[in-house]
């Protein structure tokens, strides 16, 4: 299947093979036609696979048949809405004749509003300064009847629920909504089941699996170390590399460290402008800085062919961009490489990273609580079956003895006169012979038993000497 083949204007048809996108990706030839037919879509496709051109297609096909609708596409970050952007205007979506607005922030409200002004059809922007130009009322969506959410797990992980519900509520009812996600998660089919309309289904690869064409080491180390490291594999390694770290401090101060060794680095997190990070992309893809050093803002959305390894410095806070991290590498089939640096603190991150990767996944430590409780099992099936086995001989032994005791004249009883040795009571424990003893009454031997343990432990006081001429009258108290 190519893209001539597909059933679009042939305006559009024009703009693709301008744009020189000549055979289809799997999701794009598994959502287009299905998007084509007006129906309700739910992707899900690893990152890097096509799906921005799988929306975008069927979308400016919309817009060319009606003159009057509008297309809203909505991306968690400014680098995503960027990319996406960039995309529509490959199509050459001016020359056809519809007018765009990019709405995220750090960039000039003024410029965006112009863009508005302009009658502009498709929108794409983030959630926070969509909503800013509703309210401003700069903003109409009341013709809006294409929408496409872009990345919405990540969207869900960065708290814009609510933002989202909101912009839904200046659409129309009657609208194609397209939900494109490079996992599926609960959360995400909860949202499709309340705001797309019998959607149907398009899968492509495992969803929890990294890019098959990726290399993907691991390297034990102490977070002292961790730098001196990072240099060596530089230096080892040719191509761009992207290196992921937690907090946007971090990532300033390795940059800080890199460019005093000589390396050419930027960074790139959410305290830069707008301006800043398209700077910082470009210098990237152009070759004028080899290594780029970045948080998780920078691990969805960017389609940065140059990159041929990603190192992981530190592990992210959410299993899920694990896979989003490396899949900045091996784009458009090529080959990459990930690496990860894994302290003490990491493992348990480790074990669920591990886990969303392969669902069947088993530490050694979990292999050898399994293999010991299948020992204990066995141990405790076979005492059991010995037990028994002793109970029967024991029951044997006590029959012999009954039989015996029988057969013997000696023991058994005539008249009751004769007592057999056997019908003599057990003495209680601590018995004695002593008359005394069973003189007293029984309340008595308990009264002494108690004084006896009262007195225990108790020194002896001597005898106070008195004078002989004392007297108990002389010293009574008056």
């Amino acid at each position: 299947m190519n893209f001539s083949d597909l059933n679009i204007e042939t305006k559009l048809k024009k703009s693709i093979e301008l744009a020189d996108f000549k055979v289809p990706t799997p999701i794009q030839s598994q959502s287009i036609p299905i998007s084509l037919e007006g129906k309700d879509v739910l992707g899900t496709a690893q990152t890097g696979t096509g799906k921005t051109l799988a929306f975008t297609i069927p979308m400016i096909n919309k817009l060319l048949k009606d003159k009057q609708a509008m297309a809203l596409i909505i991306c968690p970050t400014r680098e995503l809405a960027t990319q996406v952007m960039g995309t529509v205007l490959k199509l050459n979506v001016r020359e056809i004749g519809i007018g765009n607005a990019l709405l995220i922030g750090g960039e000039s409200m003024q410029k965006q509003l112009r863009q508005l002004n302009k009658r502009a059809r498709i929108i794409v922007g983030t959630p926070g300064r969509i909503n800013d130009h509703i309210e401003r009322k700069s903003l109409n969506l009341s013709k809006v009847n294409y929408l496409v959410l872009d990345e919405t797990d990540r969207m869900l992980d960065m708290g814009f629920t609510p933002q989202i519900e909101l912009i839904l509520k200046f659409v129309p009812k009657k609208h194609q909504t397209l939900l494109f996600s490079a996992t599926l998660p609960a959360n995400i089919l909860k949202i499709s089941q309340k705001y797309l309309n019998n959607p149907e289904r398009v899968s492509v690869g495992s969803l929890s699996t990294p890019i098959e064409k990726i290399k993907q080491e691991t390297f034990q180390i102490t977070p002292d170390k961790k730098y001196h490291e990072l240099i060596n594999q530089l230096v080892e390694r040719s191509g761009s590399i992207l290196v992921f770290v937690k907090t946007k401090h971090g990532a300033d101060k390795i940059v800080k460290r890199l460019k005093y060794d000589g390396h050419k680095a930027d960074a790139i997190h959410g305290n830069l402008r707008q301006s800043k990070r398209d700077r910082v992309i470009r210098g990237f893809r152009n070759g004028n800085s080899r290594i780029l050093v970045a948080t998780d803002v920078a691990a969805r959305g960017l389609d940065i062919p140059v990159i041929k390894h990603v190192i992981n410095y530190d592990l992210p806070q959410v299993p899920e961009d694990y896979i989003h991290r490396i899949g900045r590498t091996g784009r458009a089939g090529k080959d990459g490489s990930a690496l990860t640096f894994l302290t003490n603190s990491d493992q348990n991150m480790w074990r669920l990273i591990q886990k969303l990767i392969d669902p069947n996944f088993k530490t050694f430590q979990e292999i050898k609580k399994n293999r010991s409780k299948q020992n204990k099992k066995s141990k405790k099936s076979f005492n059991k079956k010995n037990k028994f086995r002793d109970k029967n001989k024991f029951f044997k032994k006590e029959d012999n003895r009954k039989s015996n005791f029988k057969k013997n004249k000696k023991f058994s009883k005539k008249d009751g006169s004769k007592k057999s040795k056997f019908d003599k009571k057990k003495k209680p424990s601590g018995f004695t012979n002593n008359p005394k003893y069973f003189d007293k009454k029984p309340n008595e031997t308990k009264k002494d038993d108690n004084r006896r343990s009262l007195f225990k432990g108790r020194k002896k006081f001597k005898k106070r000497h008195r004078p002989k001429n004392f007297s108990f009258r002389k010293h009574k108290k008056r």
